[in-house]
């Protein structure tokens, strides 16, 4: 690199414009999910969960399950064109697993302000999304409990969908990640800097 006042290379310059670059697209990357996820739950904590009749329960779930896979198949698409696919990547599980916990969470606080005998005990907000929690952690206090038919189903279709976003999901992203890198080596990536982070 030439400086603009000396007119005389700078031994080491371009490392050092990489890795602050670097820093900053990491930095970009914290603050994207710190906002993300704050939203999600300043969303999940204001939003008028429990004014929700039964039949609808079911039907804004799928939705959230729409919307989930939407999300992390954009996701997935940003990581093949990032110039940094593994920070991309932590970003993407970091923005998906709170997304998830929390999608469930409120059909959980629904289903439990729809029908008190849902569950073993009566669920706040926090509740639902520490029984999300555990279950997405399969470490199952046994605590809470799922009594219904319906909260028994969305538990069963939590643990399903935990499965599918641990196994299969991760499994995609990491190789995302891998032929990404893979064609930034090889000098094939289109546009380096055309993707932010």
């Amino acid at each position: 690199m030439v400086t603009a006042q000396s007119g005389r290379a700078v031994p080491g310059a371009p490392a050092a414009v990489s890795r602050r670059r670097l820093r900053r697209r990491a930095l970009l990357a914290v603050v994207r999910v710190v906002v993300v996820t704050g939203t999600m739950v300043a969303l999940y904590v204001s939003a008028p969960i429990d004014q929700r009749p039964v039949g609808s329960i079911a039907v804004r779930l799928i939705l959230g399950m729409v919307l989930l896979v939407v999300v992390l198949a954009w996701q997935i698409w940003s990581v093949r064109r990032s110039p940094h696919p593994m920070l991309r990547g932590l970003e993407v599980v970091a923005v998906s697993a709170p997304l998830l916990i929390l999608g469930f969470a409120a059909a959980y606080f629904a289903a439990a302000h729809s029908d008190a005998g849902s569950f073993t005990q009566g669920l706040t907000r926090l509740d639902a999304a520490y029984f999300s929690v555990t279950v997405l952690s399969t470490v199952g206090f046994g605590d809470i409990a799922p009594v219904s038919q319906l909260t028994r189903s969305i538990v069963m279709s939590q643990m399903l969908l935990d499965l599918i976003f641990v196994g299969l999901v991760l499994r995609v992203l990491m190789q995302a990640v891998r032929q990404r890198r893979d064609a930034l080596r090889e000098g094939d990536a289109p546009g380096e800097l055309d993707a932010e982070g």
